[in-house]
């Protein structure tokens, strides 16, 4: 299989590549419209002139900073890129190649558009496609999250840019260029939290020199994460800014609008969309239920995510998937709730406002769930019971043995977060400001919750009319008790499965400069001593300085290391596959083997398949569980009567997944000698209940032999020191 090998000879030339004011907040009497903190907020009209100066003077600073970070971080991705695969030196079947398993599937569908003899052309053989499921004829718009393949391969026929950049250059520099503005959204997000520009710097930083932790977009560039994830960034920082209670209407349909187009563009990107949204709801509807964000606003955001998963649906050609998601079933069972219940608090103690929240989390809950039993029954939707049956497995309940459950959990992506995890993000320096940051937030959340129920409660007792809500804790700062409340849902998801800690690790990035930079954080804590003013802006913009230049300090080295050390792709023996099937074999001959191969197979050679790495179609994953026979225990005439049906023309067979050991009988023979109900190998011969000893020979292992029954069926074709092809006689 293929390596990434040290770079013989002289290395090349390398490219310089609390949170509020606590004295204010607690007074019930005092007034109730939101305060404007000295560098926290803008100058007004009445502000002396220099102060306005100076005010437009630190954005003007804090943008070029935010458009830098971003830059820098594009160009360090671009570079280790370059520097682990010598890209821009290799052939461009090994340029392909490095494109694993579903990478090259998606990026199979740009070369397609790209090559079409026209877009129409193009857009229509990939709504009728029968290259990637061979036999069959499939709508990959429908099937898969492929838009923006279409988007990049349009722009570049349309662009005059063909005589400057390859395809596959425009393509992946596309990709840098969305996690530059991922930056951005970051960078943004924290200094509107925290008022200084300095905070969206330092989170710029944490999550650069934290890479290994907060982004794997340098190696696996056309995986759907790599283009939705900028985009929810996006989303996050827009609805930072509609959740701040000073704006104005414009600046409100302005930030709802930003929302609408980022939570639709990142919901059409990624087919995990449906639950990070389903998380941002359940966050949405908590600070509701707390009463912590208007619930005005909280309806508004809903209707963008129900808005968007339905444009996505539509785009989809009708996507049931996305139907009969949970979170196009809470969505309305929230809304309807908050209709029910409306907008004024009613008057009950304490104790009754907790058994309230329960109970309306509860039913929203089973809401949820009867709503969207009732709609997989009406439009019969099966494409993702996998996912839940991988969940129930994963928490040890349901079917151990069951063959779409270990697929995922013998994948190391969907394993629980490891420890080691944190332990290089504490070397990193943004774990322990994290973790300090967040349990004072949720502190002071509960301070909040507890101060605004009980000033509601004085309010309907002293029949006080006239007066408005009073201020708690977070009532001027809704959207930090938003990302108080999503943080924990994303780092669940996170610490539950380790693909999802690119969720989980930006917010600490966040959180943790948030908590170094927030004014408010240390005015309440200088005020302990006396000290306020101008002092506090020094204080925070020093503490913020120093952990700046000790994380550069610490970081800084290994960087410069990391981008001398140089690499270079090595796979002689796909290459060498790849070329001898564009040669050798007849341009509609279809090929089997394993899902992660064939997708190169497809776009290397342009040659059919029967099966592929996304597993996401009921039908696909039962054809993948026929195909995957080859490395059972099965007979030749077996195995051909299933190739035969679904009109395979040659086999690739891997010693490396034939032969490989095993690890909690998670190799794929394994998988299918529980699938087929037969004791796995490395049950070193110790039965297990429901299992059976084969007494047949694994088919992948005994066909190298070339016996009678074997060559009578399969004609060995070609072979090397990884891969061995058959014909299907």
């Amino acid at each position: 299989m293929s390596e990434v090998r040290q770079r013989k000879g002289k290395g090349r030339s390398q490219k310089s590549t609390s949170p509020v004011n606590q004295k204010g907040a607690a007074s019930a009497s005092k007034s109730t419209t939101p305060s404007k903190d000295a560098g926290d907020q803008e100058g007004t009209d009445d502000s002396p002139q220099w102060v306005l100066y100076m005010s437009w003077g630190s954005l003007i600073i804090g943008l070029v900073a935010m458009f830098y970070s971003g830059l820098t971080h594009a160009k360090y991705m671009a570079q280790i890129h370059e520097n682990w695969l010598w890209f821009t030196n290799i052939k461009e079947v090994e340029r392909e190649i490095s494109f694993r398993t579903e990478s090259g599937l998606y990026y199979s569908y740009y070369k397609q558009l790209v090559h079409a003899p026209s877009i129409t052309q193009g857009l229509y053989d990939i709504t009728h496609d029968n290259m990637t499921e061979h036999p069959s004829t499939i709508n990959v718009l429908e099937r898969m999250n492929i838009y923006q393949e279409v988007v990049l391969s349009i722009l570049y026929r349309v662009l005059p840019i063909k005589n400057y950049i390859q395809p596959i250059y425009f393509y992946i520099n596309s990709v840098f260029a969305l996690h530059a503005m991922l930056i951005w959204a970051l960078f943004a997000t924290a200094y509107m939290l925290s008022g200084s520009w300095l905070a969206g710097i330092l989170t710029s930083c944490f999550y650069i020199f934290n890479r290994l932790d907060t982004t794997r977009v340098e190696y696996i560039i056309p995986l759907r994460e790599s283009f939705s994830l900028p985009f929810l960034w996006v989303q996050i920082a827009a609805t930072s800014f509609y959740f701040r209670p000073s704006n104005n209407p414009t600046k409100d349909k302005l930030s709802v609008a930003l929302c609408l187009v980022s939570t639709f563009l990142f919901a059409l990107g990624w087919q995990f969309n449906q639950f990070i949204i389903l998380l941002q709801s359940f966050s949405l509807f908590g600070v509701w239920i707390l009463d912590l964000v208007p619930p005005r606003k909280v309806r508004m955001m809903l209707y963008i995510e129900a808005i968007s998963l339905l444009l996505v649906c539509l785009l989809q050609f009708i996507n049931k998937m996305i139907l009969g998601s949970f979170v196009m079933s809470f969505i309305p069972a929230a809304l309807f709730l908050m209709y029910l219940k409306g907008d004024d608090m009613k008057l009950c103690s304490i104790p009754s406002r907790i058994f309230k929240v329960i109970s309306y989390s509860t039913v929203v809950l089973m809401l949820m769930v009867s709503i969207n039993l009732a709609v997989k029954v009406v439009i019969n939707v099966e494409a993702d019971e996998h996912i839940y049956k991988f969940v129930l497995s994963k928490f040890g309940i349901g079917n151990p043995r069951d063959f779409d459950s270990r697929i995922y959990l013998c994948l190391e992506a969907f394993n629980f977060l490891p420890f080691d995890t944190y332990e290089r993000l504490t070397k990193g320096m943004v774990f322990p400001f994290y973790v300090a940051t967040h349990a004072i937030l949720l502190i002071v959340l509960c301070v909040a919750v507890l101060q605004n129920w009980s000033n509601h409660v004085h309010d309907a007792t002293v029949k006080d009319t006239a007066s408005t809500k009073k201020s708690h804790l977070l009532s001027n700062r809704p959207e930090l008790a938003y990302h108080t409340v999503q943080a924990v849902f994303f780092g669940v998801l996170a610490m539950s499965t380790l693909r999802m800690k690119y969720l989980w690790t930006p917010y600490m990035c966040i959180l943790a400069s948030f908590g170094i930079s927030d004014y408010r954080m240390w005015r309440s804590v200088l005020a302990q001593l006396k000290t306020q003013g101008m002092m506090v802006q020094i204080v925070r913009h020093l503490a913020t300085l120093i952990v700046l230049a000790a994380l550069l300090a610490l970081a800084l080295p290994p960087v410069f290391k990391e981008l001398e050390d140089l690499k270079e792709f090595w796979d002689p023996d796909t290459v060498q596959l790849m070329e001898w099937i564009k040669k050798e074999t007849p341009k509609k001959a279809a090929f089997t083997g394993s899902m992660q191969l064939l997708a190169g197979v497809k776009l290397c050679t342009g040659r059919p398949i029967t099966n592929h790495p996304h597993y996401e179609d009921k039908h696909l994953r039962d054809k993948t569980k026929d195909l995957y026979q080859i490395y059972a225990r099965k007979t030749p005439e077996d195995v051909h009567k299933l190739l035969k049906k679904h009109k395979a023309n040659y086999i690739i067979l891997e010693d490396s997944i034939c032969l490989a050991p095993s690890r909690n009988f998670c190799r794929t023979p394994d998988l299918m000698d529980l699938h087929n109900g037969h004791l796995p190998d490395s049950s070193n011969g110790k039965l297990q209940p429901g299992l059976v000893r084969s007494k047949v020979a694994r088919f992948c292992d005994e066909i190298r032999y070339n016996g009678t029954r074997y060559m009578k069926l399969f004609k060995p074709v070609m072979s090397n020191k990884t891969f061995r092809v058959h014909k299907v006689v």
